[in-house]
């Protein structure tokens, strides 16, 4: 019994300590082959993994302002962001956006599966951590703007430009990528090539938010 026990608890170690780290100091050099979703959606995979200087400054602000405002001050949550949205559900029973932040969604693409469970929102949390010690902010934008999903079976900046746009990811204009940024909260059913009204409602204010952005927005870039 202790054998097991000791068993047990070296691999609880192993699997939920030692390996994401592992994983995650591999990724400051390496790019991920696939990821968990990847893996679970029953699509063809397009995913074309390029460093963060051949991914247009458009998109990078156009991410940075629709998803993360305050990306590169937080320590990978977003406090503030958290209470607006208890604040908004408390009182009106619905948020106007999530609080979850770049790097959770980072960890979560990365390391978790998809689903809006309890169980993986608390998994979140060590590993966001994880990654907020182990990688640069630079980096964590990197990858998250290389594993998001643009589109079904569509993955990363250069693929979604490519497929939406017909160019590479340097090349993306304000508004390309304005729609780009407006589809994340839900690429499945919007379209950034031909947006609805309501995504390019999101798209045009996410360029006028980009228009009257502080500098330090971005600044850790």
């Amino acid at each position: 019994m202790k054998i097991f026990l000791r068993r047990f608890i070296w691999t609880s170690v192993f699997v939920g300590l030692v390996f994401p780290v592992g994983v995650i100091l591999l990724y400051r050099v390496v790019p991920p082959l696939v990821t968990p979703l990847m893996l679970l959606r029953d699509t063809p995979m397009q995913y074309d993994f390029v460093a963060l200087e051949d991914i247009s400054p458009n998109l990078v602000k156009a991410v940075l302002v629709s998803e993360d405002q305050r990306f590169c001050d937080h320590t990978g949550f977003d406090w503030k962001q958290m209470e607006i949205v208890w604040e908004e559900l408390l009182y009106t029973g619905t948020a106007s956006r999530g609080a979850s932040t770049i790097s959770m969604q980072t960890a979560k693409n990365l390391f978790l599966w998809p689903s809006r469970s309890k169980v993986r929102k608390l998994l979140e949390i060590p590993l966001t951590l994880m990654l907020e010690t182990l990688l640069p902010k630079r980096r964590i934008l990197e990858l998250y703007l290389n594993i998001a999903e643009f589109g079904d079976g569509v993955y990363g900046a250069e693929t979604a430009a490519q497929n939406h746009f017909k160019k590479t990811a340097k090349g993306l204009t304000r508004g390309q990528s304005a729609r780009l940024a407006a589809v994340l909260p839900n690429p499945l059913t919007r379209n950034a090539a031909r947006p609805s009204q309501n995504v390019q409602k999101r798209a045009d204010k996410i360029q006028r938010d980009i228009r009257i952005a502080p500098a330090f927005l971005w600044s850790c870039l």
